[in-house]
């Protein structure tokens, strides 16, 4: 099993960019974001059902980030708008069979990295 994130990079304040993490090997209930800035503990960002109809936030990025996902490509994204600098970090997606609501994930990728200038 092999998750593959890419799509990070570098952008200005109020810019956007999308993050896509493919899977091979298997598919997954519930595939996530998890982000982990310098000097800060890993932390969650937005997870997604099977179906796509149950999505959960982090309070911080409500209403500006969207998590989708295409299960034919067996593949999740992330689209990110209105960065700010404090979105600044590595992403990492991960994926399990547990349900949406877990905050365990058995699949990790190897992350992309984030900038947000000001």
């Amino acid at each position: 099993v092999q998750l593959q994130a890419s799509g990070g990079g570098l952008v200005q304040a109020g810019g956007s960019l999308r993050l896509s993490c493919a899977a091979s090997g298997r598919t997954f209930n519930t595939m996530g974001w998890f982000r982990q800035a310098p000097g800060k503990e890993r932390e969650f960002v937005a997870a997604i059902s099977w179906s796509g109809s149950s999505t959960y936030y982090a309070d911080s990025v409500k209403g500006r980030f969207t998590i989708s996902r295409d299960n034919a490509k067996n593949t999740v994204y992330l689209r990110m708008n209105s960065l700010k600098p404090e979105d600044t970090a590595v992403y990492y997606c991960a994926a399990t069979m547990r349900s949406v609501s877990t905050a365990r994930y058995d699949y990790w990728g190897q992350g992309t990295e984030v900038t947000v200038s000001s």
